[in-house]
């Protein structure tokens, strides 16, 4: 079992930038490939950004190739998501995700509660 919790979010301006942060409890955390999922208001929750438990293989969705950067720190437990370059289309909630498993394939089977990304134009 694994427990996660978001930290970072914010409003910031367009253009600008965030670093996000998902603390994981648990000793199984470095076993574990984790993402980043967000859900805009009124739209379905999307994913973003994923990350093996070695951080040797890594997959984002299009819309934000170069401006975000998902890693890791497993000595830490600590998750991460580098957003730059902040669009009004990024305003969410963000979501920390624990796949389970090594490898990002498939749905997460843990969640974090999320934290607020508000970006103003």
């Amino acid at each position: 079992q694994v427990q996660l919790v978001e930290s970072g979010g914010g409003l910031v301006q367009a253009g600008g930038s965030l670093r996000l942060s998902c603390a994981a409890s648990g000793r199984s955390f470095s076993y574990y490939a984790m993402g980043w999922f967000r859900q805009a208001p009124g739209k379905e929750r999307e994913f973003v950004a994923a990350i093996n438990w070695s951080g040797t293989s890594i997959n984002y969705r299009d819309s934000v190739k170069g401006r975000f950067t998902i890693s890791r720190d497993n000595a830490k437990n600590t998750l991460y998501l580098q957003i730059n370059s902040l669009k009004a289309e990024d305003t969410a909630v963000y979501y920390c995700a624990g796949y389970g498993r090594t490898s990002y394939s498939g749905s997460p089977d843990y969640w974090g509660r999320g934290t607020l990304v508000t970006v103003s134009s």
